[in-house]
């Protein structure tokens, strides 16, 4: 009888673990906004293509240049709205020279000041392009926190 117990111990645990860390994991992704599809009539929108719409007005006055490093906190969607990648999830900003990012980032982010929050919808040829790691248009929420 105590051999069953001891066998059944472990398992149970181990199902606790597995079930656990399931729910974690879905609780990760950040749901998609509702106009992940297309961006909305009100976005403002650049000859290049890039769409864009202010969620929260910034505090700052000034505006990074392409060769600024900016400190963001961003979460990036597929237009079928699935989550592909977040900052704000791993629960760390993320800090990078304008210059060394898809031409979508460094196009838009020029447009912000710090503490600002932006969505941005990127046409694929601003982005990874139609066959890239993240392939098509591809929609962001971008908090500044700094410009260096």
């Amino acid at each position: 009888m105590k051999m069953k117990k001891i066998t059944i111990l472990p398992l149970a645990i181990l199902a606790i673990l597995l079930v656990f860390s399931g729910i974690l994991w879905a609780v990760q992704d950040l749901p998609a906004p509702d106009d992940v599809v297309a961006p909305p009539k009100d976005a403002q929108r650049s000859s290049s293509g890039l769409a864009s719409k202010v969620l929260v007005k910034g505090t700052g006055s000034k505006h990074p240049s392409v060769t600024s490093t900016v400190t963001v906190h961003y979460t990036g969607w597929t237009t079928d709205g699935t989550m592909f990648d977040s900052s704000v999830v791993r629960g760390q900003k993320s800090t990078f020279p304008l210059n060394r990012v898809i031409k979508g980032w460094t196009e838009g982010l020029q447009l912000m000041v710090v503490g600002e929050k932006r969505r941005f919808w990127i046409p694929a040829d601003l982005a990874y392009g139609e066959n890239g790691r993240v392939p098509g248009m591809l929609v962001f929420d971008v908090e500044l926190f700094e410009i260096q």
